[in-house]
């Protein structure tokens, strides 16, 4: 009768788990540590935050008063404003925290804005803002002025039409200025009606909506000056539009 000898299986653990799971260990016993000495005993109370911060938040005094306790004393001016482009704008906005003008306004004055230095930081030239949005180059417009010597803050229109685009669409304007279509002026391409300049919302400017516009220039049979790029308007693009591969502003070739 035969005896199999036993054979004892070893396992060999690789050398790179030992310390990986050391730091795990250590990892885990810091969470635990930290969830009971070192997070406010308030945290999750209400939800995940700590609840203790509402009643610190109201221990602090009051600075803003709010858009109806100036209307309580401002009525006329606030009726004027809202009536305005500057009726989404807070009056604390430009004029600082106003709680202790509420509660002694002879006593307390809110700031009143009168230097170059503020409005801009709205209205002055950034291509990130918004096409259409009013923007101007603080050193070249009418400089020695405050803004307030031509606008109304509280109902900042125009003192007079706008003679270029670019005072409204200064981003449009600036890529414009060094594309092919430097010289062409907006109107060639846009339609754009007398109350549009004073009233830009009530009025858009009208878009080319058909590819013969860009024909005019750039068709094989055009009447346009040589050197103008010319296709042949059947077959070039077919059924697309012209701007859905050329930026009208900037139409280099893709």
């Amino acid at each position: 009768m035969q005896i199999k000898k036993r054979t004892n299986i070893k396992f060999n653990v690789p050398q790179q788990l030992i310390p990986l799971g050391i730091l795990f260990i250590l990892v885990i016993t810091a969470l635990i540590v930290a969830r009971y000495l070192l997070v406010p005993p308030t945290f999750g109370e209400l939800g995940h935050y700590r609840s203790q911060a509402i009643e610190d938040n109201l221990a602090h005094p009051m600075s803003y008063a709010g858009y109806y306790s100036c209307n309580e004393c401002h009525d006329d001016m606030m009726e004027l404003k809202n009536q305005s482009n500057h009726r989404g704008v807070a009056c604390e906005v430009c004029h600082g925290p106003a709680a202790k003008h509420i509660e002694d306004p002879s006593e307390y004055l809110p700031d009143a804005p009168r230097d170059r230095g503020f409005c801009p930081l709205c209205h002055g030239y950034d291509p990130a803002r918004p096409s259409g949005f009013p923007q101007i180059i603080p050193a070249l417009h009418n400089p020695g002025h405050a803004c307030i010597f031509c606008h109304d803050p509280h109902n900042p229109l125009l003192p007079h039409a706008p003679e270029e685009c670019s005072a409204c669409h200064r981003d449009i304007a600036n890529q414009k200025a060094v594309s092919h279509h430097a010289t062409l002026d907006c109107t060639e391409c846009h339609v754009v009606a007398a109350e549009h300049l004073t009233d830009p919302r009530s009025a858009l400017a009208q878009k080319p909506v058909e590819r013969a516009l860009c024909g005019k220039c750039h068709a094989d049979d055009a009447d346009a000056s040589k050197g103008i790029p010319r296709v042949e308007m059947a077959s070039h693009g077919q059924r697309y539009l012209c701007w859905d591969c050329h930026y009208p502003h900037s139409p280099e070739a893709y």
